[in-house]
């Protein structure tokens, strides 16, 4: 993309205006389009180090969710904030096109079911439905994705259709297939009926549902009596037709029982009676249940017994059909004697070769096809899908007397994530890649890593590696990219192809540019051997060996961008959510160890799940969430972003997604902050039209001696040290909580505090010392949140650009200030931090925050002012740091005189003490009691004491320094009816403050007048007037409440210094107000007491 107007202004803010954040985000994106923003900032840091990153492809054949949105988001932070601190980061969107995603549209739009569905089409056609849809959303995407700010380039994307990317696959297999870490095995797999394909242990961990299966006992008769049976339990009864053996504990006890009311003898776990009878011991004292034999499991071994169907008998009869024992077998629920079919259980077919029943490479007995459907192996239930064929099969079983219990269980089982079938195990001869041997490199990698959370890679994440299995990587599918092993009929004979070039160079197909299934299944290869042709094998990559080839493939390596590659691996920074730990992570770890023994990221962050509001699983079908781009819409993206990134999800946990959340961003983040900017305006114009002073920013400016001044900005540089050191220990989630307290203190404190300054009360030289002040805090705000919210940012920093000074480079922010993310993040000025300040800053708030706990416990507003402020502390230096600040507590608590005391008996000071007992019990054992009932005793003296000395004796124990906890209470004697003082205390128990809250009509009066300035004030507001507005206030009042309102024009006539230091003029009764009601700006009612009054504003 090429800048289509590099000298593009940004439209001048309007302070008086109504503002959208949606569509002030909108003007951000047409002006980045316009200076063609991002890749701008990627040229100007080109020769910069590199900060590699690798963005994990999500498939185009849906839409972008929450989830998405929030990995996209913590993406773009990380990034943005690399590039502002001075590195080249590029930044590429990947795309996953191939697998069973893709296909599994396809075979539901054609409805393919079978594998001669496929054959009979061709693949090559089926394949080019496949390749038709893969970016069917990528427009959605990649509105959605720049929409929500991130700068990511779409243009020079990656694909995993494509063949440079599918030969840089081949080259990764290759690798692994010179290091002998892959081999062909028949093993028992997850698969999935619904997409006709063994899946990877991790992809079957993906989808769990609570489902209803039938849960059968069923009786094998033994073949030496035939009056007894063995008991077996199964939730699969479809497998029985396969059945080759009955497994036992050796170690359990088993019984031979008689059972009355059934008239049968069985033979099961001695503690699993209750398979057959609801109190076993009820059952036994009723004589219902009678115990024949005893025997262990190792006793049973060898055993023959009647197979259940004959389907196998012929092949297998004089090996199988027998009792065997395995440590496997558990107590917990069934019979304790466990069905064996070697199909379709790992631990089955791993103890049918031990027992010699089937070969290592054989297949056992597997009646079914491809998508679950019974053979003419088993004709009684031929063309019958396995689940469906339950209830027939528990008939036949019903007919013959053998089915001896048959329930329903409810219990948690895998379906397929793609189709949404019940997964099944059966046996498949498949592709692995070794990584049993390799499991403590994997640990050993990783833990050279940084996560964050640091717990998901130590707990979760380290389990899963110390347990990892040899990785299935085939599939029996078609669009993907192909194994590329070409073999003769037995497998004798295998070559691996590493390139284009290598497959040209043996079988003379000539330089392929597409080397899918249906451009290169027919070629062959001559036998070096002498064995006729190799042709390639059937199977394709599962489509997670392609996205953990990622850092390999998206370069072309080692085919091109070697040394590029090699400079930037391992990534500096990936992130996905918790789901990734079984797959993008793993893969991408198993496959960079074995080829270069380390992990390929240095740092990562798991976020958790992003779920709908009532704690679920988003779902489009349910409806159960709002849609993104409508929340975007609504709030803009710099409030969705803020509330995902200061959400648990960062830190790993799960988010209920609730619009409120949202909406609270703007509320208590976005809007004070948009406020302090239009404030800045508008008294920067007020500075021009009462002065005639244009304000200019001077980065040179002395430092100015104003206390509040010096702590704001202070305040600004404790922030950029603070979003520095957590972002490059990639804590996200600690950056908008300290955020927020310097926004609040900008505006509740700073603002506040300095109003009177702002506007000009003090002079111009201390008026333009504030708006410095302000504006630099507002600047750097801009610059540190920059990565989090990019478009405020930009919106407040390009209002801040009318300001700069002429000679920009003065700034020291770079050549190009065009944007504010073109800028370098700021650095510490380590020339603004003072201590002492900051001291004096904290216990001012202190003092203000207990006053006005005082005013708001006694209901009396801030407008009414109070006479006297008693403030207490037994150290001066604390007294004189409030002292230097006496104006700010003056102004912001409405009070007339402020004390300052380290006399405590003029305050009413005592002290208690207190004590953790758990604690102190641990130490002082059985004397605990004593100090516990002593502790009420203590006089206020003695704990005063405790504090100087540490020493103390409650109720005849010891005690020192440490043990007890101190603090000081306020005890004020009872108040005479006739008092004229009525004090109220609060403590945080370091200061005391004591107010007066005693009412003086000589004082409500300015209250008064306060309450009528703050109406005008809130009317100036909603009629859109800036302060540069001269407007003339008339009031008036209604015929009923002219005796009221007479003591209203008597207050306002008292109190002229009140309304012309703030307003300027002194309303006036409105019979003064000229004729001229072209000049009426507004008339409104309003209610200052309880009084009704009419003002109207009129432009002077």
């Amino acid at each position: 993309m090429v800048a289509t107007n590099p000298n593009a202004v940004f439209p001048t803010h309007n302070p008086s205006a109504d503002f959208s954040f949606p569509k002030a985000e909108e003007d951000v994106l047409a002006y980045w389009k316009e200076i063609d923003a991002f890749q701008e900032s990627i040229r100007q840091s080109e020769g910069k180090p590199q900060y590699s990153f690798y963005d994990g492809p999500p498939f185009a054949t849906g839409l972008p969710h929450h989830g998405h949105i929030l990995m996209g988001t913590v993406k773009d932070i990380v990034t943005r904030y690399a590039h502002s601190n001075g590195f080249y980061v590029e930044r590429r969107f990947g795309w996953d096109t191939h697998g069973l995603p893709v296909e599994h549209e396809i075979d539901k739009k054609l409805n393919i079911t079978s594998k001669a569905d496929v054959m009979e089409m061709g693949i090559d056609k089926y394949n080019a439905e496949c390749r038709a849809i893969v970016m069917r959303y990528s427009s959605e995407w990649r509105r959605t994705v720049e929409r929500l700010g991130r700068w990511i380039d779409f243009d020079n994307d990656y694909k995993t259709l494509n063949t440079p990317y599918m030969e840089s696959v081949w080259w990764v297999f290759g690798q692994l297939w010179k290091k002998d870490l892959v081999y062909r095995g028949m093993r028992v797999m997850p698969y999935t009926t619904g997409c006709t394909t063994p899946l990877s242990n991790f992809e079957a961990q993906q989808a769990y549902k609570d489902v209803q299966d039938p849960a059968v006992t069923v009786a094998f008769n033994l073949v030496s009596d035939p009056s007894v049976s063995i008991l077996a339990w199964t939730t699969t009864p479809w497998t029985l037709p396969s059945n080759l053996a009955l497994c036992v504990h050796p170690e359990l006890t088993y019984v031979k029982i008689h059972d009355v009311d059934r008239d049968r003898i069985f033979i099961l776990c001695d503690k699993l009676l209750n398979a057959l009878f609801k109190d076993p011991v009820k059952a036994k004292k009723d004589k219902k249940l009678v115990v024949l034999e005893t025997y262990l499991g190792k006793d049973m071994v060898g055993w023959k017994y009647t197979p259940m169907f004959p389907y196998f008998v012929e092949k297998f009869g004089d090996r199988c059909f027998k009792v065997i024992a395995d440590k496997y077998v558990t107590a917990d629920s069934g019979t304790g004697v466990v069905h064996q079919a070697p199909a379709f259980g790992e631990d089955d077919h791993r103890i049918a070769i031990a027992e010699g029943f089937v070969k290592k490479e054989e297949m056992p007995p597997c009646p079914i096809d491809e998508r679950g459907m019974f053979t003419n192996e088993v004709p009684d239930f031929e063309g019958q899908y396995i689940k469906d064929a339950d209830k027939a099969i528990m008939k036949v079983l019903k007919e013959r007397k053998v089915l001896i219990v048959a329930s329903q269980l409810m219990h948690s089982y895998p379906f397929c994530w793609r189709s949404g079938t019940p997964l099944i195990y059966r046996a498949v001869p498949a592709w692995f890649v070794r990584v049993e041997g390799s499991n403590d490199k994997l640990v050993k990698n990783n833990l050279d890593t940084t996560w964050v959370p640091a717990s998901v890679s130590t707990t979760r994440f380290q389990n899963w590696l110390q347990n990892a299995r040899d990785w299935n990587i085939s599939r029996n599918r078609y669009w993907g990219t192909p194994l590329p092993l070409w073999a003769n009929e037995d497998y004798s004979e295998i070559v691996c192809i590493g390139s284009i070039e290598e497959l040209d160079k043996l079988s003379g197909c000539g330089t392929l540019l597409d080397i899918h299934r249906d451009k290169i299944d027919h070629i062959t290869i001559p036998s070096k051997d002498g064995k006729g042709v190799l042709r390639r094998v059937e199977e394709v990559f599962d489509c997670w060996f392609e996205s953990g080839s990622m850092p390999y493939a998206q370069a072309h390596y080692p085919f091109e961008n070697k040394e590029k590659f090699e400079a930037s691996f391992p990534a500096d920074f990936i992130s996905e959510a918790m789901d990734q730990t079984r797959g993008w992570f793993y893969t991408l770890l198993v496959l960079s160890t074995h080829l270069f023994d380390t992990a390929p990221w240095k740092n990562l962050i798991v976020c958790g799940h992003v779920l709908a509001a009532d704690g679920k699983k988003m779902s489009k079908s349910l409806k159960n969430y709002p849609d993104p781009n409508l929340i975007v819409d609504k709030y803009g993206a710099d409030a969705l972003r803020l509330f995902l990134v200061n959400s648990p999800v960062v830190r790993g946990d799960s988010l209920r997604f609730k619009e409120e959340g949202v909406k609270e961003v703007i509320a208590r983040v976005l809007l004070p902050f948009l406020n302090s900017f239009r404030f800045f305006l508008g008294q920067v114009a007020l500075l021009k039209k009462e002065s005639a002073v244009d304000f200019k920013y001077d980065p040179h400016a002395p430092k100015s001696e104003n206390v509040m001044d010096r702590w704001i900005l202070a305040s600004c540089q404790s922030l950029i040290a603070h979003v520095k050191k957590e972002m490059e220990a990639y804590r996200l989630y600690t950056v908008a909580p300290r955020t927020l307290l310097l926004l609040d203190d900008l505006t509740n404190w700073y603002i506040r505090f300095n109003r009177r300054r702002l506007k000009g009360e003090q002079g111009v030289a201390d008026t333009v010392a504030a708006l410095q002040t302000l504006f630099e805090t507002l600047l750097t705000l801009s610059r540190t949140l920059s990565s989090f919210i990019p478009f405020i940012t930009e919106i407040i920093y390009q209002g801040l650009r009318d300001y700069f000074p002429e000679d920009t480079k003065s700034l020291g922010m770079g050549d190009d200030v065009r944007s504010l993310h073109f800028l370098p993040f700021p650095t510490v000025r380590e020339e603004y931090f003072d201590p002492t300040i900051e001291r004096q800053a904290t216990r001012l708030q202190a003092v203000i925050e207990l006053g006005r706990v005082i005013r708001e416990r006694a209901i009396i507003p801030l407008k009414i002012p109070l006479k006297e402020l008693i403030i207490f502390h037994p150290t001066l230096e604390y007294l004189e740091d409030v002292k230097l600040l006496l104006p700010y507590v003056e102004q912001e608590l409405n009070v007339r005189q402020v004390t300052f005391t380290t006399d405590e008996a003029l305050c009413g000071i005592q002290y208690k003490a207190s004590a953790d007992i758990t604690v102190l019990g641990k130490k002082l054992r059985k004397d605990i009691g004593k100090v516990k009932a002593g502790l009420p005793k203590l006089t206020s003296d003695e704990v005063k004491a405790y504090l100087a000395t540490g020493k103390i004796q409650v109720g005849g124990v010891e005690l020192i320094e440490g043990d007890l906890t101190a603090s000081r209470y306020v005890e004020l004697p009872a108040r005479a009816p006739d008092a004229t003082v009525h004090l109220e205390h609060n403590t945080n128990n370091d200061v005391v403050v004591l107010l007066d809250v005693m009412r003086h009509p000589e004082l409500e009066a300015e209250g008064t007048a306060r309450e009528v300035v703050n109406r005008i004030q809130r009317l100036r507001k909603s009629a859109g007037l800036v302060p540069t507005d001269d407007i003339d206030v008339f009031y008036h009042f209604a015929d009923a409440d002219q005796a009221k309102g007479q003591e209203l024009h008597d207050c306002i006539a008292s109190q002229q210094d009140v309304f012309v230091r703030v307003l300027k003029r002194v309303p006036l009764p409105k019979a003064q107000m000229n004729a001229a009601a072209s000049a009426v700006v507004t008339e409104e009612v309003v209610e200052v007491g309880d009084l009704e009054v009419t003002l109207t504003l009129v432009r002077a």
